[in-house]
């Protein structure tokens, strides 16, 4: 009996979002057909001109704006952002620097804060529960 090795595949949307561009700036061959992942891992490791083009200009998708600027994506929809930017937009952000960025920045930073507080608490917990067994 021999096993058939069925490809795996994934839509446009989420092949766009693993290769971290704006899916309505891709090519329409892209948008328009199913990609494997065999098509992925290719793209990854060898990116089209299109591709390295996207990565570098925009337009991005808003989990790669909220990253260039150190925010959440929460935070750009609270500063306005709703659409993509492309990377000449979001220089002009980082210089410019408005209010609710600045405002956006110290909120991501307090709660990478409690994140890490947390974490260190739970790493006591779980040496203390450790010992206890011990």
């Amino acid at each position: 009996m021999t096993s058939h090795h069925n490809t795996q595949t994934m839509k446009p949307a989420t092949a766009a979002k693993k290769l971290g561009v704006y899916l309505e700036a891709t090519p329409a061959a892209f948008r328009e057909g199913v990609v494997s992942r065999d098509e992925l891992n290719a793209l990854q490791a060898d990116p089209p001109e299109w591709l390295r083009e996207l990565r570098r200009d925009g337009p991005h998708p808003r989990p790669v704006v909220a990253a260039k600027l150190g925010i959440s994506i929460a935070g750009l929809a609270r500063g306005g952002v709703t659409e993509p930017l492309t990377t000449e937009q979001i220089d002009a952000l980082k210089q410019d620097v408005p209010e609710w960025l600045v405002r956006e920045r110290a909120t991501q930073a307090e709660v990478r804060k409690e994140a890490a507080r947390l974490k260190e608490r739970d790493a006591e917990r779980a040496e203390q529960t450790n010992r206890q067994r011990s």
